[in-house]
């Protein structure tokens, strides 16, 4: 274990060999724009189902198995991707671009992709380049502002993540029915050169910017404060996605709305969580700690409230809002408490991302296994509120030794 570090969230003074900035630059939000790039890549499967199931021949499950093949490449592919960088010391722009480069080959692959096969190579690779460019793109935020505004530049790089459900994923839908779903793959191939692009142009590579040594960050992975940190952002996403995975049937067969009100309602919790992650910026770097623990009080109390009035269509929706409030929208503050707890090097974000990935999957798969049970549709909403609770837990050390601070 590494030596111990100081209790409370204030910088530490070796955080300023990096450029510093007072004010947000240009660059952190094309850092976004490829956040968005990549983030709609992800999910954009969700929404041409229909279209590729019958393009390729497979059922509808197979083809929600790409998005877990994208998550898989994200979770195991993206750290040894920076691990391997950070060996052949590449530097943190550099490294960037490289991984850009290969998320647009990736997304070439599932474009021209003639069968299920090759689809799911693609969305490997994509998966893999993408998780590597998540921690590179939060180390070169960080390296932009001064650490006081941390949180407030990663709001705005993962704002990119937050507008892709809203924005990305529905245009994809449109341009699959307008022209097809290779259309669709086309885009997203487009939209990742032009993020190469802009990052290549608009990105500075400063005298620092050289990744840490593959060393240096193994040695940082030896810090308890860090993997404190990387357990609440799991349980976070995991309480999370564990209620928002099933949201449709639990809103079309037990509240009783319709298949036509979820497109609004995914379009209203979207911009909750782009409204809730804007705000939580501005805070996440001077109150981490109490933002972490107000966020997971709520959204232990939404989800307990969703799973005991789902059939109550007012207090289901504001539940769901709530959720979309309160959920994701705590990642700025998530990676504010990582980036304090050891140096934000490239290997610490992409964990990061990683055990994000991981909590994201264990959720949705804890909530569909209490369905499968004979549990009904409200067991994720009670598997989310277990691990919300899990989630203060494991605050509760930190909180307390602040108090006695």
């Amino acid at each position: 274990m590494a030596s111990a570090e100081p209790l409370d969230d204030s910088p530490s003074p070796a955080d300023d060999n990096h450029i510093r900035s007072s004010r947000m630059p240009l660059a952190i939000y094309l850092l976004g724009a490829a956040v968005f790039a990549v983030t709609t890549s992800e999910f954009m499967v969700a929404g041409i189902m229909p279209s590729l199931s019958f393009a390729l021949g497979v059922s509808v499950g197979e083809i929600g198995y790409l998005i877990s093949y994208f998550a898989l490449g994200m979770t195991i592919g993206g750290p040894l991707a920076t691990a391997l960088l950070l060996a052949l010391k590449v530097p943190n722009k550099a490294a960037f671009l490289w991984l850009l480069g290969l998320f647009v080959i990736g997304s070439i692959v599932t474009a021209i992709a003639p069968n299920y096969g090759v689809m799911a190579l693609g969305r490997i690779i994509q998966g893999i380049s993408s998780g590597g460019c998540f921690g590179i793109a939060l180390t070169i935020c960080a390296s932009l502002v001064s650490p006081d505004l941390r949180g407030r530049a990663v709001s705005v790089v993962l704002a990119g993540l937050m507008l892709s459900p809203v924005v990305g994923v529905p245009a994809t839908a449109m341009i699959d029915q307008a022209l097809g779903w290779r259309a669709s793959f086309w885009s997203i191939v487009v939209l990742a050169a032009l993020s190469t692009t802009v990052v290549a142009i608009g990105v500075p590579a400063s005298k620092q910017d050289v990744s840490a040594d593959l060393r240096t960050s193994l040695k940082a992975l030896r810090n308890g404060r860090l993997w404190a940190a990387y357990l609440t952002s799991s349980l976070i996403i995991g309480a999370t996605f564990a209620a928002f995975s099933y949201f449709s049937p639990i809103f079309t067969q037990l509240t009783g709305l319709s298949e036509g009100a979820i497109p609004i309602l995914l379009a209203i919790y979207g911009v909750a969580n782009v409204a809730g992650n804007l705000v939580v910026g501005r805070f996440a770097d001077r109150f981490t700690i109490p933002i972490l623990i107000g966020g997971l009080t709520i959204l232990a109390f939404a989800l307990a409230t969703f799973a005991l009035f789902a059939t109550i269509p007012v207090v289901a929706i504001t539940a769901f809002i709530a959720i979309g409030l309160f959920g994701v929208t705590m990642n700025p503050a998530m990676a504010a408490r990582v980036m304090r707890a050891a140096h934000p090097d490239p290997m610490v974000n992409a964990l990061h991302s990683s055990v994000i990935t991981t909590g994201l999957a264990v959720g949705t798969w804890a909530g569909g296994l209490g369905i499968d049970a004979g549990y009904g549709l409200t067991a994720p909403l009670w598997v989310g509120l277990a691990l919300a609770l899990l989630g203060l837990l494991s605050l509760a050390p930190r909180a307390a030794r602040k108090i006695a601070s």
